[in-house]
């Protein structure tokens, strides 16, 4: 298993709200895995840059590939690339 998680931030905190609804898509793609998209609850005392992370559990490589091929992850890329400042992606295999 494959997991794929990506940390996000904004670089204008007005533009927060449009980075997860355009994430948030990608919980509807459909395949045989696990996507959640979710804003970072802020209680770390230490750091707290993070804005949204999606969380992502695949049971291979090729249906993380299939996963971001799809139209709906490339849509909502499109959209989110422009407001974001930095994205941080970790995959692991367990």
């Amino acid at each position: 298993m494959i997991k794929h998680i990506v940390f996000f931030t904004a670089k204008d905190p007005e533009d927060i709200d449009t980075i997860f609804t355009a994430l948030k898509t990608l919980e509807t793609i459909e395949g045989n895995w696990t996507v959640k998209v979710s804003r970072n609850m802020k209680i770390d005392k230490i750091a707290n840059d993070i804005d949204i992370v999606v969380y992502g559990e695949f049971p291979d490589e090729e249906a993380l590939q299939r996963y971001k091929d799809d139209p709906v992850y490339h849509m909502s890329t499109r959209t989110v690339r422009p407001l974001r400042d930095k994205r941080y992606a970790v995959d692991i295999k367990i």
